[in-house]
């Protein structure tokens, strides 16, 4: 306020110290002309009196007048600028402390619903406070959720043992091997050149290429379930290769869709995804189904184990293992050779991310 106070002084001086300079510039020309032209002077004739004062001086004061009008508008009009700059401040501010409070009601209202969801066994009862003769009540209400969940549980039973029934009789052909999806994703380098160097004396083996830009959840389950059905009718998934990008305890399965140790946990469309992947693991292999990472190594952290860890709950009750070896070390050379014919496997790595000599015509 100082400072706009001061300039304002600033610029009203200036303005005055104009004007005076032009009055005595006018005054200095009047004085030249009562010299120079005697009878515009005043005298003791009849002759009417005619001032001395030029019509070009009238134009200045006029002229003064007006410059310091346009002053004060000015000063005038930024008063009533800053009004508003910080009115629309003002308003802003309280705008987004709203905003605030209600994102914050918005998220404790989420957590108290998660809340109620994850204690639904405590559903049954009513919060107020219980009278001596309700003890039988809330006796009877756990009782019955303890048959509900028995009941589920036989029903899941039920399904699951169907299910494997299922299974069996349809893999129980002469001849059959059980199947080795691999998952690509395009966000490999090369990724097209792929499916070329697999192993050319195992059939079993299917390739699956998909767009890591534009492809859902969705449209990967569907074509895994496509393929089985085209390999044969009612079989399930032993081994798993997903070949993608990644890094020390994250994933980058699709676009915008990293899977971390905490997003596993959270975000609907994943879980949905890896539990209806579970879905498709086989339920008569005695061994634990593998799914091996490749792309990236998952484990250079600890959070990488959290999310194997993570998955291995979600696809409960289905037994699946995860393993994300070093390719240089034993575990990974093995891992190579059940999917990848090695020596095309190496010549494809060297060609990864060269542009000199196109991989096609080594091939």
């Amino acid at each position: 306020m100082g400072a706009a106070a001061s300039r304002r002084r600033a610029l009203r001086s200036e303005a005055m110290s104009s004007v005076a300079a032009k009055v005595r510039a006018a005054r200095a020309f009047g004085e030249y002309l009562s010299q120079s032209h005697p009878e515009n002077r005043n005298g003791a004739d009849d002759t009417p009196i005619r001032t001395w004062f030029p019509k070009e001086n009238l134009f200045s004061f006029q002229t003064a007048t007006t410059t310091m009008q346009a002053v004060f508008r000015g000063c005038a009009e930024r008063k009533r600028r800053k009004r508003e700059n910080d009115s629309a401040s003002v308003i802003q501010r309280n705008f987004r402390k709203h905003l605030r409070m209600v994102g914050s009601r918005r998220v404790k209202a989420q957590t108290f619903a998660e809340r109620r969801e994850r204690s639904f066994s405590r559903s049954w009862s009513d919060p107020t406070p219980m009278k001596a003769d309700t003890s039988h009540d809330s006796r009877d209400s756990s009782d019955l959720q303890s048959s509900h969940c028995t009941l589920g549980e036989g029903f899941e039973d039920l399904d699951w043992e169907t299910e494997k029934g299922l299974e069996a009789v349809a893999c129980d052909t002469v001849g059959f091997v059980p199947p080795k999806v691999m998952l690509i994703s395009s966000k490999v380098p090369k990724a097209e050149f792929i499916p070329t160097i697999i192993r050319r004396d195992d059939p079993s083996i299917i390739p699956i290429l998909y767009d890591h830009e534009h492809a859902t959840f969705e449209d990967i389950l569907e074509e895994i379930e496509k393929k089985l059905n085209i390999y044969h009718k009612g079989a399930k998934i032993w081994k798993m290769l997903i070949f993608c990008q990644g890094g020390p305890g994250h994933l980058y399965l699709l676009k915008n869709k990293v899977a971390t140790f905490a997003k596993v946990e959270k975000e609907e469309d994943m879980i949905h995804f890896w539990k209806r992947l579970s879905r498709l693991m086989s339920k008569v292999n005695p061994e634990p189904n593998v799914i091996h990472i490749m792309g990236c190594y998952i484990l250079g952290n600890p959070n990488g184990e959290k999310l194997f860890q993570n998955l291995r709950t979600l696809m409960t009750p289905y037994k699946v293992t995860f393993e994300s070896p070093l390719e240089l070390s034993a575990q990974g050379k093995q891992m190579i050779e059940t999917y990848f014919d090695f020596r095309l496997y190496r010549l494809w790595k060297s060609r990864q991310h060269s542009k000199l000599l196109d991989f096609e015509d080594v091939l």
